[in-house]
């Protein structure tokens, strides 16, 4: 960056821009944004960073994001503890709380396997994944990786794992989403949803 720029801003618009989704412009705006900003938000949003490093760590069991451990989800008495949906990442609990269907509780993996990254099954939570299952008491085991490659194999190589246990595996069904038009669909998506059709 040029000299004329002082190196707190040049800092401060590189970590910006190291974070997933902002480019240089928009780590430009947000930093004099906040040199502009009153105090009170500059302290806020450091506090905000200084607490989200400070006070989360990853619950015992499931491995989601928490304050307490174990997290509110796995301490909850009135949840399924005999059905897990195994999820990529904390932000797929969100997506499968806001549903409001689903009641079990959850195993997040931290990532997928993927070869071309160095991401391998002992760089994710599978190994405890397994010990949870081992310590016995668990029914079905519902694999909610995201659809496609690396999604997918990492589903394949967690249900080949469980073979060697009494419990049921699960995968969420695939189809068409709500709202879209079946001549824009891909066709491995109108093939699933071919496979996985009900009765009406």
């Amino acid at each position: 960056m040029s000299k004329a720029i002082p190196k707190p801003i040049t800092d401060l618009i590189d970590a910006f821009a190291a974070l997933p989704g902002v480019g240089p412009k928009t780590a430009s705006r947000l930093t004099y944004f906040l040199l502009r900003a009153p105090d009170e938000l500059s302290l806020r949003l450091s506090d905000a960073l200084r607490d989200l490093k400070s006070q989360t760590r990853l619950c015992s069991i499931c491995f989601n994001i928490t304050v307490d451990d174990p997290c509110a989800i796995c301490a909850d008495s009135s949840r399924d503890a005999r059905t897990i949906a195994v999820v990529e990442e904390p932000l797929d609990v969100l997506a499968l709380e806001r549903t409001g269907s689903y009641h079990g509780v959850f195993h997040v993996l931290h990532g997928v396997i993927s070869p071309v990254n160095g991401v391998g099954p002992d760089d994710l939570k599978i190994a405890e994944l397994l010990a949870r299952v081992a310590r016995g008491g668990i029914d079905e085991i519902i694999i909610a990786t995201n659809p496609g490659m690396e999604g997918d194999a990492t589903a394949m190589y967690i249900q080949r794992e469980l073979k060697a246990y009494p419990v049921k595996v699960t995968g969420l069904a695939r189809g068409l989403p709500v709202g879209s038009d079946i001549e824009y669909a891909d066709a491995v998506t109108l093939m699933r949803a071919l496979q996985g059709r009900s009765a009406l």
